[in-house]
């Protein structure tokens, strides 16, 4: 501790010494006084060749350079179209001011200048040069990524810009695994990057790039050194350790070659050690790079998973993990015009997960408190996941674009849970263990074909279809010594009720659409869509019993089994219109819709149609380059697919039964959403917010009706709008080239309706429980190439419930030192306080890693030894809340370990 405040002050010290620098500015102009905006400036030190200060002119071309007093400089200014300038400087102990003309035509000198810049503007693409952040305790792309300024990577890997999320990553213009970010900041070796190029407004398709909303759209492109070109590079590790009980081990190759015609990544990762490289919600969340190509139709159809609900770990976050991942991904090119791609991505974990629970049921109109459970679990997980993907894309010219993907997604995931649970409350209070299984093997393939054709420079042909099959199989069991539900046909004089349930769910989808473009004007075009969704399913589920002596009683009761086929279609017609005028850019449109959805089951048929207008609006104020303001308002029809329409009866949990409703509604959302984004590169800041608001008619709510903590619940088209309003702030900046602070807000307000059955006189009782949470962080890091760099940060979380309020303080610190030419030092420090306005909750934990490296200049091979959880925390805190009950969760986590390993640089 005493240490970190050592080196608090010592960074204090460098802040306020730097400012003791002077101060040389000015304005880079044309021949005709014109301010050129985002032109390169940068200052060479001539006593050691070395660039002590750099900076990005503002829109009125001023610069500003801090420079060492009393020192020679050759000051060099370049920008895009003009001829590259050097002048000499000579600083005393005053400010100086200084005016700096460029000619027009371009000068050979001015593309090394720009490469040697820590940061360039070219048009919509922004240049990082990875060199001038790196300080040599960098291992992989998101070291590097978190120290370039503008630019942040939150836990999960997702990369932001500008408070932008990149949306496609690329090595040397080849999609790395289709563009998955957390794949690559977690794989990619940081010494083999070059360049960081931000590519803004992007769109994979050229011929609508302009025609359609790509302001918003981020991309980024991973050049490599090229000494890193066609060769094999990347990395093996391989480590040993011990831990509390056991021994720990990891084994992590990873290898990479870039050619022009080809690219092949191959990466895996085995080991027990918490390290997660793929996690079960990056694969339910991975696309594979398919988009969602009815986002402007104002129709949401999505299929639901019918998944069990097994819990995921988070990475390092379980009492046992044991991981096994491997993954290949490759790009060749037949010719010129043509490039097939692909990945495969195989995973294997194994969880063992302790929890105590504590879940508080509310009373429906005064909110207080009227059961609670409290559990002791304890499961065993296993996953298995599988990634498939194949692509061609062909482009013979300027005029056509050719896309044909397809996506194979395979699991097999298996949960054992045992849990004491005790319940009490209204003079009930029972004690009983309870046992589940749940296991699901779902499957699915996902086709995607894209045509786009110019037929001239004002007409634009785009065809985009998606089919999806989808296949699942979700098993579930359930051996309880009490039994919560009165069934058909059930046979209650058993010692233990042993209930299962089989279902099957199939779906078959397609979307598909044709768009036609026409610009009226440079600045203006129309767009008209036509376009079709139609979906079809069928599910199956049925309800069973073993009874003790191992017989099996069938619950052939017709409300205890469903066998449902469900179609929905969605023909619409559309058009947009799309005008820039000055800094303003707007595209309004509406389609029209026609509905027809159609359910069979029990032996009857139920169908309805219907026609809708839906207007949707998009507007830009383009305020300056690099700042802008986008509103965006849709209407849109919602839709629930089969799994809310089954009548039969589906176990949810041991203790939670769901019947459906065939005759179900859709319901009727608006959304509003204002964003606004600011990248200063001049002083190097940067400001993003946003505010959204969601309004939902006739939404699908619940009816619930509780004994004790059993419940049994139908869906229902709300009466009253569910409202949701969220907020975001950040603001960064990087100052004196050293240093980089943030400060964030992240607040959401919502109000969801639902009807709850009073448990004395079994009224229907409307409830709207308000949530409110609250998130605060602020970061403030170094980054000095000879000296320790720190980063330290405070965060705040606050949940507020209908019937209590949660708070979680997270200060933290982060220590990184190269040293000696050979060692690399790292430390990361995370406290929590966890408690509750009730003062029922109130924990302290925290975490210490600390990892040592030793690696000579030039030699192949480095030397780690790591330590995990150094403090041996033993448990974390979680909390969730829903329109029926609050949920506080403790779970056990690994304990301390060391490792120590070796990797191997190809």
């Amino acid at each position: 501790m005493k240490k970190s405040i050592f080196l608090f002050f010592f960074t204090l010290f460098s802040i306020l010494a730097s400012a003791q620098n002077i101060r040389f500015e000015g304005f880079i102009t044309d021949s005709k006084a014109t301010g050129l905006e985002m032109a390169n400036v940068m200052a060479i030190n001539q006593s050691n060749n070395a660039m002590d200060s750099y900076a990005i002119t503002n829109d009125k071309g001023k610069f500003q350079l801090s420079l060492k007093a009393n020192t020679s400089y050759k000051v060099k200014v370049s920008y895009i179209g003009f001829q590259a300038k050097e002048i000499d400087v000579q600083t005393g102990t005053e400010n100086m001011n200084q005016a700096i003309i460029l000619e027009e035509g371009i000068g050979l000198d001015e593309v090394e200048i720009v490469s040697e810049m820590p940061v360039s503007i070219k048009g919509d693409t922004i240049v990082y040069n990875s060199d001038s952040f790196t300080n040599g305790t960098e291992r992989k792309l998101g070291d590097i990524l978190k120290k370039l300024p503008g630019v942040e990577v939150n836990k999960d890997g997702q990369i932001q810009v500008e408070g932008k999320t990149v949306q496609k990553l690329m090595v040397d213009g080849k999609d790395f695994f289709d563009g998955d970010t957390k794949l690559g900041v977690q794989n990619i070796p940081a010494d083999a990057v070059d360049k960081v190029q931000v590519l803004r407004n992007y769109n994979e398709v050229s011929q609508l790039k302009g025609l359609e909303n790509n302001e918003e759209n981020i991309a980024m492109n991973i050049k490599l050194k090229e000494g890193k070109k066609n060769f094999w590079f990347g990395d093996i590790t391989g480590g040993v350790g011990v831990g509390h009980e056991e021994e720990r081990y990891i084994a992590n190759p990873k290898l990479f070659y870039y050619s022009p015609k080809y690219s092949l990544n191959l990466l895996a990762n085995f080991n027990n050690i918490g390290e997660l490289p793929f996690t079960s919600q990056d694969y339910f969340k991975f696309t594979g790079g398919f988009r969602g190509i009815m986002r402007k139709g104002g129709t949401n159809f999505n299929v639901a998973s019918n998944d069990l609900g097994i819990s995921m770990a988070r990475n390092n976050r379980a009492k046992e993990i044991e991981t096994q991942f491997g993954a290949a991904n490759f790009s060749y090119n037949p010719a010129k015009s043509w490039t097939l791609s692909g990945f495969g991505i195989i995973t294997s974990s194994d969880t063992e997960m302790e929890t105590i629970t504590r879940n508080t049921y509310l009373n429906t109109e005064t909110g207080e408190v009227e059961t609670e459970q409290l559990s002791d679990e304890k499961s065993m997980q296993k996953s298995r996941l599988g990634l498939f993907k194949l692509s061609s894309s062909y482009i013979p010219s300027e005029k056509v674009h050719f896309d044909y993907d397809v996506l194979l997604k395979t699991s097999k995931q298996d949960e054992n849970l045992g849990l004491l649970t005790t319940q009490s409350g209204q003079g009930i209070s029972n004690t009983q263990d309870i046992y589940t299984d749940k296991n699901q093997n779902p499957f699915s393939i996902n086709q995607n074909l894209n045509y786009y054709y110019t037929i001239d420079e004002k007409n634009v042909l785009a065809f985009e279809a998606q089919h999806l099959y989808q296949e699942e199989d979700p098993f579930y069991n359930a051996n309880l010594l009490i039994q919560p539900f009165n069934l058909t046909g059930y046979d209650s004089s058993q010692q233990r009720n042993n209930l299962n349930q089989e279902r099957f769910v199939k779906t078959n989808k397609i979307d598909a659409k044709l768009d036609y473009y026409y610009m009226l004007t440079p600045k203006s075009n129309i767009n008209f869509t036509l376009g079709d969704t139609y979906s079809y399913q069928n599910f199956n589920s049925h309800i069973f019993q073993i009874l003790d002596n191992q017989f099996r009683n069938d619950l052939s009761a017709p409300e205890n089994n469903n066998d449902v086929n469900y179609s929905f279609n969605d023909v619409f017609m559309g058009v947009h219109f799309k005008f820039i005028t000055g800094k303003f850019t707007f595209n309004p449109g509406v389609s029209v819709h026609n509905y027809f959805m159609k359910n069979e089951q029990l032996g009857s048929d139920f169908d309805r149609s219907f026609f809708r207008v839906l207007p949707d609006v998009y507007a830009l104020y383009q305020i300056k380059k690099s700042e802008t303001l986008t509103y965006n308002f849709s209407l849109q029809n919602d839709f629930t697919d089969i799994s809310q329409l089954a009548e039969g009866n589906i176990f949810s949990s041991y203790n939670s039964l769901f019947r459906g409703q065939r005759n179900l509604e859709n319901a009727l959302s608006q959304t509003h959403s204002l964003r606004y984004f600011k990248f200063n590169m001049f002083n190097q800041t940067n400001v993003s917010g946003f505010v959204n608001y969601n309004k939902r008619v006739d939404a699908v709510k619940r009816i619930a009706e509780f004994e004790g903590i059993n419940q049994t619940s139908i869906p229902y088209n709300s009466n009253f709008a569910d409202e949701t309003l969220t907020g975001f702030f950040r603001y960064g900046r990087s100052f004196a080239r050293f240093y980089k602070a943030s400060v964030s807000a992240n607040l959401s307000w919502s109000k969801q309706n639902n009807i709850q059955v009073d448990r004395v006189t079994q009224a229907q009782v409307f409830t709207a429980p308000e949530t409110f949470t609250q998130g605060y962080n602020f970061t403030f890091s170094t980054n000095f190439k000879n000296l320790p760099s720190l980063e330290l940060g405070y965060g705040v979380t606050i949940n507020e419930y209908q019937n209590d309020v949660f708070y979680n303080h997270s200060p933290f610190a982060n220590l990184e030192y190269y040293f000696l030419d050979a060692f690399s030092f790292k430390a990361e420090y995370e406290f929590n306080k966890y408690s509750n306005k009730a003062k029922t909750v109130d924990n302290q934990y925290d975490f210490l890693s600390v990892n040592l490296s030793y690696q000579k200049k030039d030699s192949k091979f480095e030397y780690k030894i790591g330590a995990t959880n150094l403090l041996n925390t033993r448990t974390l805190n979680d909390d969730s809340f829903n329109q029926f009950f609050t949920r506080t969760s403790q779970y056990r986590v690994q304990p301390r370990y060391l490792i120590f390993s070796v990797r191997y640089n190809l």
